[in-house]
């Protein structure tokens, strides 16, 4: 591992012990930060944020002890105390109090290189394995399917995935962007660094800025502390801005610069941050409209559309039905704890008959649902309760002469309109009576302009 420009903080009051620690440090490849005394300390670990500091135990003003209390309740560096030889039980106190480690002087060149690279070892995998966690931990799918539509848009992911290009996934709503962005990254050189999600619906605007850019202590009510943001803890991987036609225009200026220079500055700050991150974005909007519209920087969309990917709606990759059907199938009664399933003929006739607006979250949904209130082990047509309305809504549309997409508009604001009479205007509770989430449904609303 190389942990090149990663900053340590060093505090000594002696000043031989300063410079030998940072010569040596300095030659290892870090950047060294100075402080004499344990107040100091306290003020660079705030300025300058250092992976890992060397503590002096006995200093004037404020010893190394006080120190680590001080540090128990924020976000740290680690630490390694700095003791006289013969003063084991001090460093071994200290280490209860919560150090990493400690040196004895006087101390090697040598063991001082191994301590430290174990500390900075420590302290990138302990992070890493928090990224490995929530990868896990998310709703996360190979990309399934044989249709012409998909190995296509596979081979251009894989072309796609060696570069360190900037990508642009468009798609509607459930075709699975994230999935595609994940394959992107797992398949890149970056893989073993994080990979995080940034949903850009899900944040009001002022808490966006702070996810992303992240924040200095005071910059706002309730910023009682620094907090990293998503671009620096995404260092060395990968950032997946999803539905980024959601930006605000101040929001994409700021992106502007990370995507030109890999840089900025936290919210309330004025630091200059650099970083190296792979972004991939997605939007469900039409990006070039939103350009021409005047609600999206043009300089942005070209920075963002290097690669260009569009996702195939299901309904243009139908032959992939049976594939998605049985894994979504598998992983349902798996998780429900059911013995294996099947599914009819008929039903599966049903499947490939229908529209489906929402995609492959829509299908994963709607087989779940079955699998949840099925009593028998073959999941039949009626275990599928909406899948014949919509072609009959849709026939009775064409057949008043409306075009296609005048039709598709029609039967959505119909059929989002009852669920909303029937629960009242709960969007949450009409959205999971729809099979579809909650933000999706609230875009819909707004876009089809249902009061």
């Amino acid at each position: 591992m190389k942990f090149f420009k990663d900053k340590i903080l060093v505090v000594d009051d002696d000043p031989d012990i300063r410079k030998v620690l940072q010569d040596r440090l300095e030659a290892l490849g870090f950047q060294v930060v100075l402080a004499i005394n344990g107040l100091e300390a306290l003020e660079k670990i705030s300025q300058e944020e250092p992976e890992l500091m060397f503590l002096d135990l006995q200093m004037p003003e404020m010893t190394g002890f006080q120190v680590l209390k001080k540090l128990k309740n924020r976000s740290s560096p680690l630490v390694i105390v700095v003791t006289a030889f013969g003063s084991i039980d001090k460093a071994v106190e200290a280490m209860k109090e919560g150090a990493f480690d400690f040196i004895t002087k006087p101390f090697s060149p040598g063991h001082l290189d191994v301590v430290t690279m174990k500390a900075m070892e420590s302290k990138a995998l302990k992070q890493e394995n928090v990224y490995l966690q929530e990868e896990i931990n998310a709703p996360y799918l190979e990309i399934l399917g044989e249709s012409q539509a998909i190995k296509e848009v596979i081979e251009m992911v894989r072309k796609v995935a060696m570069t360190s290009s900037t990508a642009l996934l468009s798609g509607e709503s459930g075709t699975g962007k994230e999935i595609f962005a994940r394959s992107i990254h797992r398949w890149s050189p970056r893989t073993r660094k994080p990979f995080v999600v940034v949903n850009c619906v899900a944040l009001r605007d002022e808490l966006l800025e702070s996810e992303l850019f992240g924040h200095e202590k005071g910059a706002f009510t309730g910023a009682h502390q620094a907090k990293e943001g998503k671009l620096e803890i995404a260092n060395g991987g990968t950032v997946f801005l999803d539905e980024i036609g959601d930006f605000k225009p101040d929001i994409q200026a700021k992106l502007l610069r990370v995507l030109q220079e890999r840089e900025f500055e936290r919210v309330g700050g004025n630091k200059h941050i650099h970083v190296d991150i792979r972004v991939i974005a997605a939007t469900h909007r039409d990006l070039l409209k939103e350009v021409h519209e005047g609600r999206f920087r043009e300089d942005l969309f070209f920075r963002l559309n290097v690669v260009a990917i569009s996702l195939p709606p299901l309904r243009q990759r139908k032959e992939d039905i049976p594939i998605l059907a049985d894994f979504f199938l598998r992983r349902s009664c798996r998780n429900i704890g059911k013995t294996m399933m099947s599914i009819s003929k008929e039903a599966m006739d049903r499947l490939m008959g229908y529209h489906w607006p929402g995609n492959v979250r829509e299908l994963g949904n709607l087989i779940e649902r079955a699998v949840v209130l099925s009593g028998e082990d073959k999941i039949k047509p009626e275990d599928f309760p909406l899948q014949a309305t919509p072609l009959r809504g849709f026939e009775k549309e064409e057949d008043s002469g409306d075009s296609y997409h005048d039709a598709v508009r029609s039967y959505q604001r119909k059929v989002i309109d009852q669920a909303m009479q029937k629960t009242g205007g709960n969007q949450a509770r009409a959205a999971e009576l729809l099979h579809l989430q909650r933000t999706y449904l609230s875009r819909l609303i707004k876009k089809l302009k249902i009061k």
